[in-house]
């Protein structure tokens, strides 16, 4: 069982990711009163730190390999006060001081679990018979990402008057569930291989998440799922930077590594519609428990919702993955963002009490995410060659200035005149539905410059 001893820590780690991604915009605003202007600006700015701060984490592990451990258990130490800190904010009210508390708190999540999954991703790709133990990080994350849909979920909408300590309970279990992975995995993983040095270039660029794929950021750039071939391209990934020159080779710093990125017509044709939806994926993330709580009336049920939503990413991630191999994977990409278009249009259409319809939507958007999640990576691969380590870093920082963009999505619905609480309408349907539709048909316009093997027409 020592493969499950190291997949353990992918629960914590995608309880944790939910929140911060999904779930806290709607408690702050709902629950906690805060305005959207306010929070939508928190959200960018904590989600633009967190963008920045990986290069920094990736080059720290980087240079201290033998602390790799005890950053771990720093990180994990700050996470999961961090966590319990963010649903239970102390009583200051609903104005500038909830907002400087939940900005601190934010920064602090967001560094301690980047600092974790890091070196957690970087100590799976070094591990002997990495896909078994990677298969079960992904199983496990996905089971603490269903687990982290529901409770909470059912906290909130239950007796307001026990909200406050079942959501401490709640922390504390996941304190105890942190704890616990983390024992399991210093003292029972696979060994460890040894391996070559890594060029500063690609991990003090990405912070050694090359070894995970870039998909689109909430869920999707710290959100697992549970499929091997998507750890088989992590792995593979991890495997890139090892083939890497050494640093100290002319030409091999992360300047000349970007700058030839740069040049790469294949790669800059990639950049534009991946961004784009990125984006598309990250704005409906930040808007949906608003939708489901003031379009459809069932604030109860977003939690089922959202279980519908990552179990149908995870179970169509093989099946994309087939018909990759059988069709190509940018005409499997294309279809997958029709699909979303599509799922999308019809939430546009919904209204109070529409709920099996809605489970239709989110069950089309997460088979789609399975898109996202499985032939981006595989598309930048071809492209990339042996620039795997600084490709994938710069395609995940795009994902978070997706992530950080998105988060600007709730001034402009507070602009529009959505108040939470107080019904859906046009504003909150444009914002939800419309505006991701939008982007992704962009996107899909800009993969005109693509082809299957890599290069550009």
């Amino acid at each position: 069982m020592s493969n499950a001893a190291y997949g353990l820590l992918g629960a914590p780690l995608a309880m944790a990711a939910l929140p911060l991604f999904v779930q806290l915009p709607a408690y702050y605003a709902a629950h906690l009163g805060m305005a959207l202007g306010p929070l939508g600006v928190v959200l960018f700015v904590a989600r633009a730190i967190d963008m920045l701060q990986d290069p920094l984490l990736g080059h720290l592990l980087d240079r201290t390999p033998a602390q790799r451990r005890r950053w771990m258990t720093l990180g994990a130490m700050v996470l999961v006060p961090a966590f319990a800190a963010l649903w239970l904010p102390p009583s200051i009210g609903s104005g500038a001081v909830l907002g400087v508390w939940l900005a601190l708190m934010l920064v602090l999540a967001y560094g301690a679990h980047s600092l974790v999954n890091i070196a957690y991703l970087a100590w799976g790709a070094r591990l002997q018979g990495s896909l078994g133990a990677a298969a079960w990080r992904e199983g496990l994350g996905l089971a603490g990402m269903i687990v982290a849909s529901l409770v909470p979920a059912a906290i909130l909408a239950g007796d307001p008057a026990q909200v406050r300590s079942r959501l401490a309970a709640y922390s504390l279990a996941y304190a105890l569930l942190m704890l616990l992975a983390i024992r399991a995995l210093f003292r029972h993983a696979p060994p460890t291989t040894t391996l070559a040095p890594a060029t500063p270039s690609a991990e003090a660029f990405h912070g050694l998440t090359a070894a995970k794929a870039p998909a689109a950021d909430v869920p999707v750039a710290d959100m697992t799922v549970a499929d091997v071939p998507v750890a088989d391209m992590r792995t593979k990934a991890a495997d890139g930077i090892r083939r890497m020159p050494q640093a100290g080779a002319a030409g091999t710093g992360w300047r000349a590594t970007i700058g030839e990125l740069a040049r790469d017509r294949a790669v800059r044709a990639l950049l534009l519609p991946y961004f784009l939806n990125a984006l598309s994926v990250a704005i409906p993330a930040t808007l949906a428990l608003f939708y489901i709580a003031d379009q459809l009336g069932a604030p109860q049920l977003s939690g089922i919702f959202l279980a519908c939503y990552f179990g149908a990413a995870a179970c169509g991630l093989p099946a994309w993955t087939a018909l990759a191999r059988k069709y190509g994977p940018l005409r499997c990409w294309r279809f997958g963002m029709l699909l979303s278009v599509a799922g999308f249009c019809g939430a546009a259409l919904l209204g109070q009490g529409d709920l099996v319809a809605y489970a239709v939507v989110c069950l089309a958007a997460g088979a789609a995410l399975g898109a996202d999640l499985a032939l981006p990576p595989v598309l930048l691969g071809q492209a990339l060659d042996d620039r795997l380590g600084a490709g994938y870093g710069l395609f995940t920082l795009l994902g978070k200035l997706a992530l950080a963009l998105a988060g600007l999505s709730l001034p402009l619905l507070s602009w529009l005149g959505y108040h939470p609480g107080q019904g859906g309408g046009i504003s909150l349907v444009l914002a939800y539905a419309v505006l991701p539709c939008l982007f992704k048909l962009l996107a899909m316009a800009a993969l005109g410059r693509c082809t299957e093997n890599g290069s550009t027409p």
